[in-house]
């Protein structure tokens, strides 16, 4: 079944024309628990992995096999993502385990779905890692929207908003953060679903500014978000999605350079 997202329940761009430049398109995935197929676009699901290429495993604990977190063919993406040049897959996971100052080690690869031949089936979780870092199977439910930033804001502009966003939400009722910005849940590109101040990286390579690849958060809303950002399609359904638990009901961030060879990629958790 399709979702849709309601439109906000306030003309943002009307409210708060400073924000109209900064607008951006995100891919909310719509995660909901499933039985995706490897020929499939999934969120826990299975991967389309070449029975001729070795697993994955973390670099921080070897022989530990990373676990299957994302998987978004290029139909998926719906135009918004630039796939590379003979690749029409994206593949993420990532060791569950823990790890000296962050959650998850991930792993992002891309490639042709033709080439793959002999599909190899994913190994078992390495022993001791945690549940909630594990998704749970979940088929996926693309879906382009219109976003505004919140946490990204340079902070002389947020300067400049902040009584006009607490005066709209004393009249009306509906917090910019949480009900009119930044679309929650896993989602491709847009801008990243922070719950803290942001950290974008820089290429390693070229140092330019990386491009949000990939938000991947604990909940698809919380008591707040889902009051506007909950399909409509689910209103009033106690819909199951991956149950990740990152951190304090957090959300890991992929970043990549799309300009510099083999798109380079970065993390940052929060």
């Amino acid at each position: 079944m399709p979702r849709h997202t309601p439109p906000r329940p306030l003309d943002v761009e009307l409210l708060f024309p400073e924000v109209v430049a900064l607008r951006r398109q995100t891919v909310r995935l719509h995660p909901r628990a499933g039985g995706p197929t490897v020929l499939e676009s999934s969120v826990g699901g299975p991967l389309l992995w070449p029975e001729c290429e070795p697993w994955p495993v973390c670099p921080e604990h070897p022989g530990s096999p990373m676990v299957p977190v994302v998987q978004v063919y290029e139909a998926d993406a719906l135009g918004l993502v630039p796939f590379p040049a003979g690749c029409d897959l994206l593949q993420v996971l990532w060791c569950p385990l823990d790890h000296d100052g962050c959650w998850v080690v991930p792993g992002v690869h891309w490639r042709s779905a033709a080439a793959v031949g002999d599909v190899r089936a994913a190994p078992p979780p390495p022993a001791g890692a945690r549940a909630g870092r594990i998704p749970a199977p979940c088929v996926v439910h693309p879906e382009r929207v219109t976003e505004h930033p919140c946490w990204d804001l340079e902070d002389a502009l947020w300067d400049a908003l902040e009584p006009r966003f607490g005066q709209v939400e004393a009249e009306t009722g509906w917090d910019y953060q949480y009900h009119l910005s930044t679309a929650p849940g896993t989602k491709l590109g847009g801008y990243p679903g922070w719950s803290q101040d942001p950290r974008w990286p820089a290429c390693s390579h070229c140092r330019k500014p990386m491009e949000h690849l990939l938000t991947v958060e604990s909940r698809e809303a919380d008591a707040h978000s889902r009051l506007t950002w909950t399909p409509v399609e689910d209103r009033g359904a106690d819909y199951r999605h991956a149950g990740l638990v990152l951190g304090d009901l957090g959300g890991v961030y992929l970043f990549e350079c799309r300009t510099c060879p083999g798109r380079p990629y970065q993390d940052r958790f929060d």
